[in-house]
């Protein structure tokens, strides 16, 4: 009789591990995940084998046992074991205490073991892990190493046990979900948890949850957050909040007045170097453009390079170009060439590129430092404040009465001669009799600019551009044509820095280097230009009056459907300017139009894929299927237009 065969059900006996096997009568089938058994090993590794696994004898076709042991109850305990002993932490003849019972159907007790005990309630398990950190002193890495998890899952729940106890009872009673809770986590602030719980009305969404602990809170990807950086930040005293829970893009500046110094701080440091560097009257830095400041501005203009300059630039370009040539195909260059070419670059960009503002006007003029919504630093150059604006020298025409205008009644008819001239010769004429000949001259003028279209255009060309680059001498046209260009930053903070207001600036910086400094020099500047800049410059100062804005304080249907009309005619692909980001579109609709935006560009069964989403997490995955497929909202959309056949084919089936 083998020994396996005396042992009475009940008895605790140790088996080594390499005689442990899977019972076929257990009931659990799905086997157990990785992570389970990772915790499980951290677990008895940590503490030992707090539970004897169930076993009964292995018995072979004649009847007899094999000497091996089934394990009825703690597979995972067993596959815990293997997995340290393929580690080498135990030997695989390591011995396992285990509990014999041969009384119980074995696949009933599996079920038993598996059905009848009640899990843990996740509060008890935040408090429990926080107890270990608060009265033990264990760390993170600690916790996790001897329960097998990660100390990053280890900080969660010690930020949920860390939860006010008032939003924890709540949680125990099922007036909280988890998500909710996790929301409410994100700061440590107990007396705020409870603040915005009251708070909450009929939107109980973790999203809004989470943006009420955060209101007073700068997250890291604001402009300031970016420019001063977290290093930074830190070192002045600032804390940053994080959210352990979801991807938080760097956490929340909490100290937003430290943050405001810091970056006007520096700021104005910036302003200080680079006024000092070129010579400005003054420098100032801001936050936010100084919109509606009121200062003229000035632009560089081109130099005028010495023979010996152009030559010198012009070696170092052909040394430059044979230097590529030559280690074009090499991935890494020798040191003495790289120095090289750092020494080439160097020296071009001390030549600058060809455009310098006049010394006159660098020495009455300054510049704004301001923080662009990419936060960087952005460098305004050439206000001229009105009390630095040289002074006016007054032409002869100013003194005659012929270049005067006459006073106007308020109903618009001319004012009546004060009093009849003596006939004292050759004296100034009446200002009635002024308003007459003038008249006549326009009236003419009117006539002979309609005869001349080219004439017409560039009169056009000149009146844009004064209201465009000169806005003090806007009046020195006699043309007039009105030019409002509206500030659209104020209606989506940051348009000015997406790709197409860059492009503006860029091309309103290269036109203001080739029109004269002094308004009265814009005729003869743009009278000699050729018909193509000619037209360059109209459409320039035209684009800068186009205002496609819905306000709906301003409704202007007309204009509106005007715009959509001039976009078909442009072809407008606002595809290269906007893209559906979170930011920009999806945060800030309902999920019904998120998932009617993923349907239209990938399709109804990924749309349907998401729908069971929260809304944060809709956000952002929506964010990653939109990335790259030119979806944009029907506002955005060009109208197509019809071909001259296709509308003449529309109308005539309309007569019919």
């Amino acid at each position: 009789m083998s020994a396996q065969s005396v042992i009475e059900s009940g008895a605790v006996i140790e088996v080594p591990l390499n005689k442990l096997k899977k019972s076929p009568k257990n009931a659990r089938k799905t086997p157990h995940g990785e992570a389970a058994i990772e915790a499980l090993a951290a677990s008895i590794a940590a503490k030992g084998m707090l539970q004897a696994p169930v076993v009964e004898p292995e018995v072979g076709e004649d009847g007899e046992p094999t000497g091996f042991w089934l394990v009825t109850i703690g597979e995972g305990r067993r596959l815990a074991m293997l997995l340290r002993a393929k580690r080498k932490e135990v030997r695989k003849t390591e011995p396992v205490r285990c509990v014999v019972d041969t009384t119980n159907d074995a696949h009933e007790i599996s079920l038993d073991e598996n059905v009848t005990r009640s899990e843990m309630h996740p509060a008890d398990q935040f408090e429990a892990f926080r107890r270990l950190a608060e009265d033990r002193g264990l760390s993170a890495e600690d916790i996790g190493a001897r329960f097998g998890v990660s100390a990053h899952v280890v900080r969660q729940r010690l930020r949920l046990g860390a939860v006010s106890p008032k939003l924890m009872a709540i949680y125990r009673e099922g007036g909280l979900a988890l998500d909710q809770l996790m929301a409410f986590a994100v700061s440590e602030d107990h007396a705020r948890q409870e603040q915005v719980h009251e708070q909450l009305a009929y939107n109980r969404s973790p999203g809004v949850i989470r943006r009420a602990m955060t209101e007073a809170k700068v997250p890291a990807g604001d402009r300031r957050a970016i420019f001063v950086g977290a290093e930074a930040y830190g070192e002045a005293g600032g804390t940053i909040l994080r959210d352990l829970f979801t991807e938080d893009g760097g956490g929340w500046f909490e100290d937003v007045a430290l943050l405001d110094r810091l970056a006007t701080e520096r700021l104005e440091a910036i302003a200080a170097e680079v006024r000092d560097r070129e010579g400005w009257k003054w420098a100032v830095a801001a936050l936010d453009y100084p919109h509606g400041h009121g200062l003229r501005r000035v632009y560089p203009h081109p130099v005028e390079r010495s023979d010996e300059e152009k030559a010198r630039i012009e070696t170092l370009s052909e040394e430059y170009d044979a230097l590529v040539s030559q280690w074009d195909a090499v991935e890494d260059l020798p040191p003495e060439v790289e120095a090289r070419f750092t020494e080439i670059d160097a020296a071009l960009d001390a030549f600058g590129d060809g455009t310098a503002y006049d010394p006159d006007e660098v020495a009455r003029g300054g510049v704004f430092v301001i923080l662009g919504h990419d936060g960087q630093a952005r460098i305004e150059r050439g206000l001229i404040r009105p009390e630095d604006e040289p002074p006016v020298v007054a032409s002869e025409a100013e003194g005659d009465v012929e270049g005067e205008v006459g006073l106007v009644t308020p109903d618009g008819e001319a004012a009546p001669d004060e009093a009849e001239p003596e006939d004292d010769g050759a004296g100034p004429l009446s200002e009635r009799l002024v308003l007459d000949l003038t008249a006549y001259r326009t009236v003419g003028l009117r006539d002979a600019l309609a005869g001349d279209p080219t004439l017409a255009l560039t009169a056009l060309v000149h009146a844009l551009a004064l209201r465009a680059f000169y806005p003090p001498y806007e009046q020195a046209s006699c043309v007039d044509v009105k030019l409002v260009s509206a500030y659209l930053d104020g209606h989506a903070p940051g348009v000015s820095d997406s790709p197409a207001g860059r492009r503006i600036a860029e091309r309103h910086e290269a036109w203001a280097a080739r029109l004269p400094r002094e308004a009265s020099e814009v005729w003869d500047c743009v009278s000699a230009f050729g018909a193509g800049d000619l037209m360059d410059l109209l459409a320039h100062c035209v684009s800068l009056g186009v205002s496609a804005v819905r306000n709906p304080l301003d409704r202007k249907p007309a204009a509106w459907d005007h715009a959509d009309r001039l976009a078909s005619a442009a072809g407008l692909d606002m595809t290269s300017t906007w893209a559906p980001t979170a930011e920009r579109y999806l945060a800030r609709v309902t999920k019904a139009r998120i998932l009617e935006a993923v349907a239209e560009a990938r399709g109804a069964e990924v749309a349907e894929r998401i729908s069971d989403l929260k809304k944060t997490e809709m956000v952002e995955t929506a964010e990653v299927l939109l990335a790259g497929t030119g979806w944009l909202p029907p506002l955005l959309r060009t109208p197509k237009t019809e071909a001259p056949a296709e509308a003449a084919q529309s109308q005539a089936m309309a007569a019919e």
